[in-house]
Protein backbone atom coordinates (compact mmCIF):
# COMPACT_ATOMS: atom_id res chain seq x y z
CA UNK A 1 0.00 0.00 0.00
CA UNK A 2 3.01 2.27 -0.36
CA UNK A 3 1.97 3.43 -3.85
CA UNK A 4 -0.87 5.77 -2.68
CA UNK A 5 1.44 7.23 -0.04
CA UNK A 6 4.14 7.80 -2.63
CA UNK A 7 1.60 9.51 -4.90
CA UNK A 8 0.50 11.83 -2.10
CA UNK A 9 4.10 12.66 -1.24
CA UNK A 10 4.96 13.19 -4.91
CA UNK A 11 1.96 15.49 -5.38
CA UNK A 12 2.87 17.44 -2.27
CA UNK A 13 6.46 17.90 -3.39
CA UNK A 14 5.32 19.11 -6.82
CA UNK A 15 2.83 21.51 -5.24
CA UNK A 16 5.52 22.98 -2.98
CA UNK A 17 8.69 22.92 -5.11
CA UNK A 18 7.25 23.40 -8.60
CA UNK A 19 6.05 27.00 -8.12
CA UNK A 20 9.38 28.03 -6.61
CA UNK A 21 11.27 26.80 -9.65
CA UNK A 22 8.89 28.41 -12.13
CA UNK A 23 8.71 31.73 -10.29
CA UNK A 24 12.50 31.98 -10.45
CA UNK A 25 12.53 31.28 -14.19
CA UNK A 26 13.00 34.38 -16.32
CA UNK A 27 12.03 32.74 -19.58
CA UNK A 28 8.28 32.68 -18.77
CA UNK A 29 8.13 36.43 -19.43
CA UNK A 30 9.95 35.92 -22.73
CA UNK A 31 7.67 33.04 -23.74
CA UNK A 32 4.27 33.52 -22.06
CA UNK A 33 2.53 30.85 -24.15
CA UNK A 34 5.13 28.24 -23.21
CA UNK A 35 4.94 29.48 -19.62
CA UNK A 36 1.17 28.93 -19.58
CA UNK A 37 1.69 25.42 -20.92
CA UNK A 38 4.26 24.59 -18.23
CA UNK A 39 2.05 25.92 -15.42
CA UNK A 40 -0.89 23.90 -16.69
CA UNK A 41 1.20 20.74 -16.89
CA UNK A 42 2.41 21.27 -13.33
CA UNK A 43 -1.12 21.70 -11.99
CA UNK A 44 -2.37 18.70 -13.98
CA UNK A 45 0.48 16.59 -12.56
CA UNK A 46 -0.45 17.56 -8.99
CA UNK A 47 -4.14 16.84 -9.56
CA UNK A 48 -3.31 13.54 -11.31
CA UNK A 49 -1.17 12.37 -8.40
CA UNK A 50 -3.91 12.99 -5.84
CA UNK A 51 -6.61 11.56 -8.13
CA UNK A 52 -4.67 8.32 -8.58
CA UNK A 53 -4.07 8.17 -4.83
CA UNK A 54 -7.83 8.56 -4.33
CA UNK A 55 -8.51 5.76 -6.81
CA UNK A 56 -6.13 3.32 -5.14
CA UNK A 57 -7.22 4.09 -1.57
CA UNK A 58 -10.87 3.74 -2.58
CA UNK A 59 -10.05 0.43 -4.23
CA UNK A 60 -8.42 -0.70 -1.01
CA UNK A 61 -11.50 0.19 1.01
CA UNK A 62 -14.12 -1.01 -1.49
CA UNK A 63 -13.67 -4.51 -2.85
CA UNK A 64 -16.02 -4.17 -5.91
CA UNK A 65 -13.91 -1.30 -7.22
CA UNK A 66 -10.73 -3.25 -6.52
CA UNK A 67 -12.01 -6.22 -8.51
CA UNK A 68 -13.09 -4.01 -11.38
CA UNK A 69 -9.81 -2.11 -11.37
CA UNK A 70 -7.74 -5.27 -11.79
CA UNK A 71 -10.12 -7.13 -14.11
CA UNK A 72 -8.14 -9.25 -16.56
CA UNK A 73 -4.83 -8.68 -14.76
CA UNK A 74 -2.79 -11.61 -13.42
CA UNK A 75 -3.26 -12.39 -9.75
CA UNK A 76 0.25 -11.15 -8.99
CA UNK A 77 -0.67 -7.57 -9.98
CA UNK A 78 -3.18 -6.89 -7.13
CA UNK A 79 -0.79 -8.58 -4.74
CA UNK A 80 1.98 -6.20 -5.80
CA UNK A 81 -0.13 -3.22 -4.69
CA UNK A 82 -1.01 -4.90 -1.35
CA UNK A 83 -4.26 -2.95 -1.13
CA UNK A 84 -5.95 -5.39 1.23
CA UNK A 85 -3.16 -5.13 3.77
CA UNK A 86 -3.82 -1.43 4.33
CA UNK A 87 -7.58 -1.72 4.73
CA UNK A 88 -7.91 -0.11 8.22
CA UNK A 89 -6.59 3.25 7.03
CA UNK A 90 -7.71 3.15 3.42
CA UNK A 91 -11.26 4.41 4.14
CA UNK A 92 -9.93 7.39 6.11
CA UNK A 93 -7.46 8.39 3.38
CA UNK A 94 -10.02 7.84 0.62
CA UNK A 95 -12.56 9.97 2.50
CA UNK A 96 -10.08 12.81 3.01
CA UNK A 97 -9.03 12.81 -0.64
CA UNK A 98 -12.65 12.58 -1.79
CA UNK A 99 -13.60 15.59 0.36
CA UNK A 100 -10.71 17.57 -1.13
CA UNK A 101 -11.80 16.64 -4.65
CA UNK A 102 -15.41 17.56 -3.93
CA UNK A 103 -14.24 20.89 -2.53
CA UNK A 104 -12.40 21.63 -5.78
CA UNK A 105 -15.41 20.69 -7.90
CA UNK A 106 -17.72 22.87 -5.80
CA UNK A 107 -15.31 25.79 -6.07
CA UNK A 108 -15.12 25.34 -9.85
CA UNK A 109 -18.91 25.17 -10.10
CA UNK A 110 -19.20 28.33 -8.03
CA UNK A 111 -16.76 30.16 -10.29
CA UNK A 112 -18.68 29.05 -13.38
CA UNK A 113 -21.98 30.26 -11.92
CA UNK A 114 -20.45 33.60 -10.93
CA UNK A 115 -18.91 34.04 -14.40
CA UNK A 116 -22.20 33.24 -16.13
CA UNK A 117 -24.12 35.63 -13.89
CA UNK A 118 -21.54 38.35 -14.57
CA UNK A 119 -21.76 37.81 -18.34
CA UNK A 120 -25.57 37.92 -18.26
CA UNK A 121 -25.50 41.14 -16.25
CA UNK A 122 -23.02 42.73 -18.63
CA UNK A 123 -25.05 41.63 -21.64
CA UNK A 124 -28.13 43.29 -20.16
CA UNK A 125 -26.13 46.46 -19.54
CA UNK A 126 -24.81 46.41 -23.11
CA UNK A 127 -28.27 45.81 -24.52
CA UNK A 128 -29.48 48.83 -22.60
CA UNK A 129 -26.55 50.94 -23.78
CA UNK A 130 -26.80 49.74 -27.40
CA UNK A 131 -30.38 48.49 -27.92
CA UNK A 132 -31.33 46.39 -30.91
CA UNK A 133 -33.44 47.87 -33.66
CA UNK A 134 -36.99 46.54 -34.18
CA UNK A 135 -36.80 43.11 -35.79
CA UNK A 136 -33.05 42.82 -35.23
CA UNK A 137 -31.76 39.65 -33.61
CA UNK A 138 -28.60 39.47 -31.48
CA UNK A 139 -25.65 38.51 -33.68
CA UNK A 140 -23.88 35.22 -33.02
CA UNK A 141 -20.54 36.50 -34.20
CA UNK A 142 -18.14 38.91 -32.62
CA UNK A 143 -19.18 42.59 -32.78
CA UNK A 144 -18.13 46.02 -31.56
CA UNK A 145 -20.18 47.95 -29.00
CA UNK A 146 -19.41 51.57 -28.13
CA UNK A 147 -20.42 52.82 -24.69
CA UNK A 148 -20.80 56.41 -23.55
CA UNK A 149 -18.17 56.68 -20.84
CA UNK A 150 -15.47 59.36 -20.40
CA UNK A 151 -13.05 56.80 -18.96
CA UNK A 152 -10.84 55.04 -21.54
CA UNK A 153 -11.88 51.39 -21.30
CA UNK A 154 -11.97 48.35 -23.57
CA UNK A 155 -12.87 44.79 -22.70
CA UNK A 156 -14.30 41.67 -24.30
CA UNK A 157 -17.40 39.73 -23.35
CA UNK A 158 -16.92 36.05 -24.30
CA UNK A 159 -19.84 33.87 -25.28
CA UNK A 160 -21.98 33.15 -28.30
CA UNK A 161 -21.55 36.76 -29.37
CA UNK A 162 -17.99 37.69 -28.42
CA UNK A 163 -18.40 41.43 -27.96
CA UNK A 164 -15.62 43.97 -27.91
CA UNK A 165 -16.77 46.87 -25.75
CA UNK A 166 -15.03 50.23 -26.21
CA UNK A 167 -15.86 53.42 -24.34
CA UNK A 168 -16.11 56.81 -25.99
CA UNK A 169 -13.23 57.89 -23.77
CA UNK A 170 -11.05 55.22 -25.39
CA UNK A 171 -12.13 56.34 -28.86
CA UNK A 172 -11.06 59.91 -28.06
CA UNK A 173 -7.88 58.84 -26.32
CA UNK A 174 -6.46 56.22 -28.71
CA UNK A 175 -5.39 56.45 -32.34
CA UNK A 176 -6.93 54.12 -34.95
CA UNK A 177 -3.83 51.92 -34.93
CA UNK A 178 -3.89 51.71 -31.13
CA UNK A 179 -7.58 50.79 -31.21
CA UNK A 180 -6.79 48.00 -33.66
CA UNK A 181 -4.10 46.76 -31.29
CA UNK A 182 -6.68 46.71 -28.48
CA UNK A 183 -9.11 44.84 -30.72
CA UNK A 184 -6.50 42.20 -31.56
CA UNK A 185 -5.52 41.91 -27.90
CA UNK A 186 -9.10 41.26 -26.77
CA UNK A 187 -9.81 38.98 -29.72
CA UNK A 188 -6.84 36.84 -28.67
CA UNK A 189 -8.42 36.44 -25.21
CA UNK A 190 -11.72 35.34 -26.74
CA UNK A 191 -10.20 33.14 -29.43
CA UNK A 192 -8.13 31.05 -27.03
CA UNK A 193 -10.78 31.09 -24.28
CA UNK A 194 -8.49 32.57 -21.66
CA UNK A 195 -11.52 33.09 -19.41
CA UNK A 196 -11.84 29.32 -19.01
CA UNK A 197 -8.23 29.06 -17.88
CA UNK A 198 -8.66 31.97 -15.48
CA UNK A 199 -11.83 30.49 -13.99
CA UNK A 200 -10.08 27.17 -13.36
CA UNK A 201 -7.12 28.91 -11.74
CA UNK A 202 -9.37 31.04 -9.53
CA UNK A 203 -11.39 27.97 -8.52
CA UNK A 204 -8.29 26.05 -7.42
CA UNK A 205 -6.91 29.08 -5.59
CA UNK A 206 -10.23 29.70 -3.84
CA UNK A 207 -10.53 26.05 -2.82
CA UNK A 208 -6.99 25.80 -1.41
CA UNK A 209 -5.57 29.32 -1.00
CA UNK A 210 -2.65 28.10 1.13
CA UNK A 211 -1.40 25.56 -1.42
CA UNK A 212 1.55 27.27 -3.17
CA UNK A 213 0.98 25.80 -6.62
CA UNK A 214 -2.65 26.90 -6.83
CA UNK A 215 -2.05 30.42 -5.47
CA UNK A 216 0.91 30.98 -7.80
CA UNK A 217 -0.99 29.46 -10.74
CA UNK A 218 -3.86 31.95 -10.36
CA UNK A 219 -1.45 34.88 -10.17
CA UNK A 220 0.78 33.80 -13.04
CA UNK A 221 -2.06 32.86 -15.39
CA UNK A 222 -3.50 36.36 -15.13
CA UNK A 223 -0.13 37.91 -16.01
CA UNK A 224 0.84 35.46 -18.75
CA UNK A 225 -2.46 35.58 -20.67
CA UNK A 226 -2.14 39.37 -20.81
CA UNK A 227 1.42 39.12 -22.08
CA UNK A 228 0.41 36.51 -24.65
CA UNK A 229 -2.35 38.82 -25.91
CA UNK A 230 0.12 41.73 -25.96
CA UNK A 231 2.44 39.69 -28.18
CA UNK A 232 -0.40 38.83 -30.55
CA UNK A 233 -1.29 42.51 -30.88
CA UNK A 234 2.33 43.63 -31.27
CA UNK A 235 3.02 41.12 -34.05
CA UNK A 236 0.18 42.59 -36.07
CA UNK A 237 0.23 46.28 -35.14
CA UNK A 238 3.72 46.89 -33.77
CA UNK A 239 5.12 47.04 -30.26
CA UNK A 240 4.91 50.84 -30.01
CA UNK A 241 1.19 51.05 -30.85
CA UNK A 242 0.38 48.20 -28.46
CA UNK A 243 2.38 49.75 -25.63
CA UNK A 244 0.81 53.18 -26.15
CA UNK A 245 -2.67 51.62 -26.19
CA UNK A 246 -1.89 49.78 -22.96
CA UNK A 247 -0.69 52.97 -21.28
CA UNK A 248 -3.60 55.00 -22.64
CA UNK A 249 -6.21 52.63 -21.23
CA UNK A 250 -4.65 52.72 -17.76
CA UNK A 251 -3.47 56.34 -17.58
CA UNK A 252 -6.75 57.95 -16.52
CA UNK A 253 -8.10 55.43 -14.06
CA UNK A 254 -9.09 56.28 -10.52
CA UNK A 255 -6.12 56.97 -8.20
CA UNK A 256 -6.56 53.79 -6.16
CA UNK A 257 -6.92 51.54 -9.18
CA UNK A 258 -4.09 53.34 -10.96
CA UNK A 259 -1.68 52.64 -8.10
CA UNK A 260 -2.60 48.95 -8.13
CA UNK A 261 -2.31 48.58 -11.91
CA UNK A 262 0.71 50.84 -12.44
CA UNK A 263 3.33 48.20 -11.68
CA UNK A 264 1.87 45.57 -13.98
CA UNK A 265 1.15 48.10 -16.75
CA UNK A 266 4.68 49.48 -16.58
CA UNK A 267 6.20 45.99 -16.78
CA UNK A 268 4.07 45.03 -19.75
CA UNK A 269 4.77 48.32 -21.55
CA UNK A 270 8.54 48.05 -20.91
CA UNK A 271 8.47 44.48 -22.16
CA UNK A 272 6.77 45.55 -25.37
CA UNK A 273 9.03 48.54 -26.00
CA UNK A 274 12.24 46.62 -25.32
CA UNK A 275 11.07 43.58 -27.28
CA UNK A 276 11.16 40.16 -25.58
CA UNK A 277 14.28 38.12 -26.27
CA UNK A 278 12.59 34.90 -27.34
CA UNK A 279 14.00 31.46 -26.61
CA UNK A 280 15.54 29.50 -29.47
CA UNK A 281 13.16 27.01 -31.13
CA UNK A 282 15.12 24.07 -29.74
CA UNK A 283 14.80 25.45 -26.20
CA UNK A 284 11.05 26.00 -26.63
CA UNK A 285 10.65 22.44 -27.88
CA UNK A 286 12.71 21.06 -25.01
CA UNK A 287 10.68 22.93 -22.39
CA UNK A 288 7.40 21.87 -24.00
CA UNK A 289 8.35 18.18 -24.11
CA UNK A 290 9.69 18.26 -20.55
CA UNK A 291 6.49 19.88 -19.29
CA UNK A 292 4.43 17.25 -21.10
CA UNK A 293 6.38 14.51 -19.34
CA UNK A 294 5.64 15.87 -15.85
CA UNK A 295 1.96 14.74 -15.73
CA UNK A 296 3.09 11.29 -16.90
CA UNK A 297 5.28 10.81 -13.81
CA UNK A 298 2.42 10.11 -11.35
CA UNK A 299 0.88 7.74 -13.91
CA UNK A 300 4.15 5.81 -14.15
CA UNK A 301 4.47 5.87 -10.37
CA UNK A 302 1.00 4.41 -9.97
CA UNK A 303 1.60 1.75 -12.62
CA UNK A 304 5.08 0.79 -11.42
CA UNK A 305 4.11 -2.14 -9.14
CA UNK A 306 1.97 -3.77 -11.82
CA UNK A 307 4.55 -3.17 -14.54
CA UNK A 308 7.31 -4.68 -12.38
CA UNK A 309 5.27 -7.87 -11.99
CA UNK A 310 4.45 -8.11 -15.68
Amino acid sequence: MTTPLMLVVFGGLLAAAGPRLLLRARWTVREPIVGLWVWQCLVVAVLTAFTLALLLTTAAAWEPLRERLFTGAPSEVPQAYDLEGWHPWSAVCAGALALAGAHVLLSLGRQILIARATRRRRRRELLGAAPLMPGETPPRRRRLVVREDPRPEAWSLPGLADCLVVSTGALRRLTPEELEAVRTHEHNHSRYRHHWLLQSAWALSAAFPRVPVFAAFAEQVHTLVEMAADDAASRRHGRLSTALALIGLNERRSPGHRRLAFGETARRADRLLLGPDRLPPSARLGVTVTALAVPLLPVLLAAAPGLSVL
